[in-house]
């Protein structure tokens, strides 16, 4: 080992959560540096680490720009923590215990005016402490000692679950790359009981002769924590950062109006009481189809990993426009660096439907393909059908490639899924003809759906989607053998017979066979003998008992 440098192998980036790329540290001079060992920079691709080069898999953290250092206790051994003047926090693990000495000499004799810090972890378990933050990290104490930390980064939304409570959830680790079996258990949320009120001190505007000043006005403690949390993790309406902005748009999932801005990297939903923060890498699909009413739009944007309000998921985002809503947007790519590369994607200015501007522009920064609504036309010629799956109402839309329920909940279904689809209460009698028919579609090894109260209108064109794209369809009867009481009328002799013989043949299609092959005579019934129906049915029997008196 030189004197001029002090280096140390295996030792893992941690900056990023579920990075697993192993590497070597030198500290010099001219501050640290890590490289990734052959073989490891594959685990590097779409890592976002600030100074990080791919694909050499190099970090360089120059000396003027490292504020302090600190040795703690980690998951893999000890790990060394590099707070940038930036505010971004470097995360080093992988040490062992016995090179903390070396470590400590070295950034004592090689990086002049800083030293290496000892930060011991708060191992009570308490759960109960004091939230501090520190630039892009909340770090929770029990008696002023570190617990754990949270990165603000990672932040996809926070709100007040109540007035006492915040909630914080997190975006989707790059784990959602791997296979299923390979993927780690992720935190997605976590809340925090904030008892007590707090003084916040705002602007008092002028009032007569009193002059303007500052006044104090007292606030739960709960929503000081929710306002930094969203001020760190830049979860915020944040002006002139945006390339775009849609005010007020109408969300009919999850409910509420929201401002949507697009940055380089990601959209932000504001509304009044949640916020969400959603990278483009989470959009799956995007759809635009036109409601039953012909007034209105619906742009509906599926989403892997879902965003979530507490406990209830949502996998698609369902905007509503009027369809005769047009606007004048502008889009300024020259907010930064990385919103140039939609120059080539999308136009600078828009002037035609709200709805279309805003499809275009998402089909743009996510290069998702837009699927539209299909050649399909209903009985009334419109795009869908109305159809309710559960309780829920809602259109049902005949696609290209798949079929389409919205708003809620909004389902797709690829035909490759459908192993065939069953018509229910299609045949009725002309003395019981039903308004509605229902249709059953049965997956390939997943939930069968079934949706319910279909206009019998619908029924030749929904019949002629099925057959042009080569879904397999069953009747009622077809699925299962079931016995037939079409027809059926007690009015009459006849038509009493024919049902009876009706039943005797569904009975024979069950495999019921009306009379026993293998029955014997009953030995033990005389013809003669008394019976319960005589007595019932004969006004001139005679019993034993009367003829003899």
């Amino acid at each position: 080992m030189s004197d001029s440098r002090v280096q140390f192998s295996d030792i893992y980036l941690a900056t990023e959560p579920y990075v697993r790329s192993a590497g070597q540290v030198r500290i010099g001079t001219s501050g640290i540096g890590w490289k990734a060992a052959e073989g490891e920079t594959d685990a590097l691709e779409g890592a976002n680490i600030p100074g990080l080069v791919l694909p050499a898999g190099m970090l360089a953290l120059q000396r003027d720009d490292v504020r302090r250092l600190q040795w703690q206790r980690v998951a893999r051994g000890y790990g060394l923590r590099v707070f940038m003047k930036s505010g971004t926090l470097h995360k080093l693990d992988g040490f062992n215990a016995e090179d903390f000495e070396t470590l400590r000499d070295g950034i004592k004799r090689l990086l002049h005016g800083l030293t290496l810090e000892t930060r011991d972890i708060s191992t009570k378990g308490w759960n109960w402490g004091k939230p501090d933050f520190e630039g892009t990290h909340m770090t929770f104490r029990v008696d002023n000692r570190p617990m754990f930390d949270l990165p603000m980064s990672q932040v996809s939304n926070t709100n007040l679950a109540n007035k006492n409570e915040v909630s914080i959830e997190f975006q989707a680790p790059r784990a959602r790359t791997l296979k299923r079996k390979n993927a780690p258990d992720e935190l997605v949320e976590v809340r925090f009981y904030v008892p007590g009120t707090t003084t916040n001190t705002k602007k008092a505007d002028s009032d007569g002769e009193q002059a303007s000043g500052e006044e104090e006005e007292e606030v739960s403690a709960a929503s000081v924590v929710h306002d930094t949390i969203k001020e760190r993790a830049d979860l915020g309406q944040v002006s002139g950062d945006s390339f775009v902005q849609f005010p007020e748009i109408l969300c009919l999932t999850p409910r509420g109006r929201y401002n949507i801005d697009l940055f380089s990297g990601f959209l932000r939903l504001h509304g009044k009481t949640y916020d969400y923060k959603i990278s483009y890498q989470q959009v799956q699909r995007l759809f635009l189809v036109s409601k039953p009413d012909e007034l209105h739009m619906m742009f509906i944007v599926g989403l892997n990993p879902p965003i979530r309000q507490g406990q209830t998921r949502y996998p698609y985002l369902v905007l509503q426009f009027v369809r005769d809503e047009e606007l004048a947007v502008d889009l300024n790519f020259a907010v930064d660096e990385g919103t140039r590369k939609f120059e080539s994607r999308l136009r600078a200015h828009y002037d035609e439907p709200l709805y279309r501007i805003v499809a275009t522009v998402f089909a743009g920064v996510t290069e998702k393909r837009l699927v539209e609504g299909g050649a399909f036309r209903g009985y009334h010629g419109s795009q869908g059908i109305k159809a309710s799956l559960k309780a829920s109402e809602g259109t049902l839309y005949p696609l290209e490639k798949g079929l389409l329920f919205a708003p809620k909940p909004t389902l797709y279904i690829p035909h490759s899924d459908i192993a065939s689809i069953v018509f229910s209460r299609v045949d009725a009698s002309s003395s019981n003809k039903m308004r509605t028919f229902d249709i059953k579609l049965n997956m390939h090894g997943a939930q069968d759906y079934q949706f319910v109260s279909i206009n019998r209108e619908e029924h030749a064109s929904l019949e002629a989607y099925m057959t042009e794209h080569g879904i397999k369809m069953l009747s009622e009867l077809n699925e299962t053998t079931a016995v037939s009481y079409k027809g059926m009328d007690m009015d009459s002799d006849d038509e009493g017979r024919g049902a009876a013989r009706s039943i005797t043949k569904g009975a024979a299609a069950l495999g019921i066979n009306s009379e026993d092959e293998d029955s014997e005579e009953d030995e033990d019934f005389v013809a003669g003998s008394e019976s319960d129906v005589m007595e019932e049915y004969d006004e001139n029997y005679v019993s034993s008992g009367e003829g003899e008196e």
